[in-house]
C-alpha cells in the first residue's frame, strides 16, 4: 500500500497522502483512524487505510472554477493520448501558440506526442491541417484524482 486516503470530519475526501505522512498526522492527533489493514502495524498503530480529521477543513476552493492549470493535469485530462493522432503523448501543445498571445489555460492546451507537437509548430491547428480530435476543457477536481 502506498496511498492513505485522507477524508474530513463530515467524511468527505480530500485527498491521498503517503503512509508516512499518514502516521505522523496520526502522532500529532490531527487524525484519526477511520480503516486500517488487519493484522498490519506501524509501531503502536495499525496500517492506515483511510485517516479521518479530527477537526473540519473548510474546502471552498474544491468549489472553485475548478484545479488550477498545469502540464501533468493536462497529461492526465487528455489521458496521454495525443489530440491529434490519438498516440501516446509526452508534451503539451498550445493551440493559439504562444508567441501569438495564447496562454497556459486549461481550454488552449492539449495533449500531443512529439512528432504532432513539432509538426504543428508555431501554428494553429486550422493552419497545420490537423484538426483536434477532442475540444481541451476544464476537467473536474474528481476527473483529476482518478
Amino acid at each position: 500500500m502506498d496511498a492513505v486516503l485522507v477524508i474530513n470530519a463530515d467524511l468527505g475526501p480530500l485527498h491521498r497522502v503517503t503512509v508516512q505522512h499518514a502516521i505522523r498526522m496520526l502522532c500529532r492527533r490531527v487524525a484519526e483512524i477511520h480503516e486500517a489493514e488487519p493484522d498490519q502495524v506501524i509501531g503502536v498503530f495499525p496500517m492506515p487505510r483511510v485517516v479521518r480529521l479530527v477537526r473540519y477543513v473548510v474546502t471552498r476552493w474544491r468549489f472553485s472554477a475548478g484545479p488550477a492549470w498545469s502540464r501533468g493535469g493536462v497529461l492526465r485530462r487528455d489521458g496521454r493520448r495525443c489530440a491529434y493522432c490519438d498516440g501516446p503523448a509526452s508534451t503539451v501543445d498550445h493551440i493559439l501558440p504562444r508567441s501569438r498571445g495564447g496562454r497556459n489555460t486549461w481550454g488552449n492546451t492539449t495533449a500531443a506526442c512529439y512528432a504532432c507537437n513539432q509538426r504543428k509548430g508555431d501554428r494553429t491547428p486550422a493552419e497545420a491541417g490537423m484538426p483536434l480530435r477532442r475540444e481541451p476543457g476544464t476537467p473536474s477536481w474528481a476527473a483529476l484524482a482518478r
